[in-house]
């Protein structure tokens, strides 16, 4: 799933037009006042009541873009309505514009919840611009929600999409070799894939990694020293064999191939390759065959 940011965060008139708005009052002239207005605008989906009882049943079924919240009503004010709705909406943006005669009301209204107010009598520029200016923005909640959701189910698919190519990946090194490997930049392993302790007896650590102590005189130092200056000078290598002997003394020989790692800046991060055990493959080229 590709997410177009761009697309995702422009809100066109005809979104702002097409929003769904409540208009809550008790007094008939100014739902019709309200509405008119709306109309002349253009906005297409204007609904209103003048029973505040109803709001928050409307609200929870038709989730509006924008309420227009009268504060005086008798039986249920505004702020009563908010309280409820806030109840609707327990983890969004409740998208509320009250309407008060009360310049004493407003800090109240806006620490309920309401988002912004308009004052009576209205300045009907005043309030077409505070209703564009609302919507807008919730709008673009809606689309910032959306796109975080977008977002994080893609973000799922591609963890279970690279998941399965991790996994797949290991059935056919597996299936091609007996192990895979990955050091960093110091030369320590960060991944080991296949039983490469059961396999061989010995820590990976050891393959082509430092060693020291008594396993020093086991290994062939002639091919190793190869082998270490193909990595110190970060070149690939491919079916590169090298021995050792083992506790029983008897000749091991090991079969790996490797590459380089670099990030997107060009900087060296470590080696990845794969290894197998060819110690039969060996003596077996080693045993005569009969003329």
């Amino acid at each position: 799933m590709e997410i177009d940011k761009k697309a995702n965060f422009m809100v066109s008139t005809a979104d702002i037009l097409n929003a769904s708005i409540l208009i809550v009052d008790d007094q008939q002239a100014n739902v019709q006042l309200l509405e008119q207005m709306l109309g002349e605008a253009g906005y297409l989906r204007v609904t209103s009541t003048m029973d505040p009882y109803a709001v928050c049943a409307l609200h929870r079924a038709n989730h509006y873009d924008l309420i227009l919240l009268d504060l005086q009503m008798p039986g249920m004010d505004g702020f009563q309505v908010m309280e409820g709705l806030k109840k609707v909406e327990t983890e969004g943006y409740v998208p509320i514009l009250v309407i008060t005669a009360q310049p004493g009301h407003k800090l109240r209204a806006l620490a309920s919840g309401a988002k912004d107010f308009v004052a009576k009598p209205f300045d009907m520029i005043e309030v077409k611009t505070r209703i564009h200016n609302m919507l807008e923005v919730r709008l673009l909640y809606k689309k910032l929600e959306r796109y975080n959701q977008e977002l994080e189910q893609t973000v799922l698919e591609r963890t279970a999409e690279l998941r399965e190519s991790e996994a797949r990946f290991r059935r056919l090194t597996e299936l091609a070799s007996d192990w895979y490997w990955e050091q960093d930049k110091n030369g320590n392993f960060t991944k080991v894939y296949g039983p490469v302790l059961e396999m061989l007896g010995i820590p990976v650590e050891t393959l082509l990694g430092e060693i020291k102590g008594e396993q020093v005189a086991r290994w062939n130092e002639a091919e190793r020293a190869v082998l270490k200056a193909n990595m110190a000078a970060r070149r690939p290598f491919l079916d590169f064999v090298f021995s050792r002997v083992d506790a029983d003394g008897e000749q091991q020989y090991f079969q790996v191939s490797g590459e380089p790692m670099f990030d997107a800046s060009g900087r060296f991060t470590g080696y990845r390759g794969v290894g197998r055990d060819v110690t039969d493959i060996m003596h077996d080229v080693a045993q005569p065959h009969p003329a």
